[in-house]
């Protein structure tokens, strides 16, 4: 069979099992670039996948998620009859741990949302306060960038402070709640929002430019890019990964678990809400925030140490 062929059946199949395998689909496609359109399953050589996988020459993350990809198809292939063999090396280094992702302290979050004016002074489309909006959704709410974007005016309940997102990463719909604040900020931002285009009605992105338009992947990331340079923020660490757009929601959840330390809260109780509420598949992945930060562990160990303390005085 023509690899385009069984590549095409592959991302088929894994989007039938609930995956949306976008990233995984560009990299099949970008090998078949590579390679040639009109190559079969198996004339691609060990030679071509090494190529391909070789990249810098350094073993990164994305020679791993190349591996991966082109290892998942060729599983696939061959338990379909569409390839005899595999071409991938069995020899494949381990794959390096993905750096810690960066958290904003409350500091640092205070001077983003107050360089938004300036970062957007000469904006031609996305304007401060629809970019304001857009990052309360991120912080105040915990959504990913791609949810906050494809809000409809439907899904933002401001009646109840309910917002519906639907079709998220895993292809499942949640309700998620919005804190009084949140609450506050998007009910001043709809008052505006009515007055622009509305091209499809209710159906219509909550959030939009100023001529109408639904936000971007590219725009947002580049405004914040530029917000992240007005507001002065870069990492100083090489062990974590460099401040980004999709940080935010990683410093809503380790500032809601930091929060509830303080408070007294069981944490362990609380973890499967907070799960649930981050559109999270699995427990596990909403775990990983619990040795995320200085300041988390630090709440962490002031409790273990006063329940150390009652039970000693028993």
């Amino acid at each position: 069979m023509k690899l385009r062929d069984a590549i095409h059946h592959y991302v088929a199949w894994r989007r039938a099992s609930g995956v949306k395998f976008r990233n995984g689909e560009s990299m099949l496609n970008r090998f078949l670039k590579s390679v040639g359109e009109g190559i079969s399953c198996d004339d691609v050589t060990p030679a071509q996948v090494r190529s391909f996988l070789l990249g810098n020459g350094r073993h990164t993350r994305t020679r791993s998620l190349k591996y991966s990809a082109l290892n998942g198809l060729y599983r696939y292939a061959m338990s379909r009859g569409y390839a005899s063999s595999s071409p991938l090396p069995d020899n494949e280094p381990k794959t390096p741990a993905p750096m810690p992702p960066y958290v904003y302290s409350r500091e640092e979050v205070r001077r983003l949302f107050d360089a938004i004016p300036s970062s957007r002074q000469r904006a031609h489309k996305l304007d401060g306060h629809t970019f304001r909006t857009f990052l309360l959704l991120l912080y105040g709410a915990g959504l990913r960038g791609s949810e906050a974007r494809s809000l409809t005016m439907e899904d933002v309940d401001l009646s109840t402070a309910v917002l519906t997102v639907r079709n998220s990463k895993f292809y499942k719909t949640r309700l998620v709640p919005a804190g009084p604040h949140l609450a506050a900020g998007l009910r001043e931002y709809k008052a505006q929002r009515i007055g622009r285009s509305l091209p499809e009605g209710q159906d219509s992105t909550f959030l939009a430019n100023k001529d109408g338009t639904p936000l971007t992947e590219a725009a947002t990331r580049q405004a914040f890019e530029d917000l992240l340079v007005v507001a002065g923020i870069h990492s100083t660490d090489a062990r974590f990964q460099s401040p980004c757009l999709h940080s935010l929601r990683h410093s809503f959840a380790v500032h809601r678990l930091t929060d509830w330390y303080r408070q007294g809260a069981d944490v362990q109780e609380l973890l499967p809400w907070l799960s649930t509420y981050l559109g999270h598949s699995k427990l596990a992945s909403t775990q990983v925030y619990l040795s995320m930060t200085p300041e988390l562990l630090q709440e962490a160990s002031l409790r273990l140490e006063r329940y150390l303390g009652g039970a000693n005085s028993e």
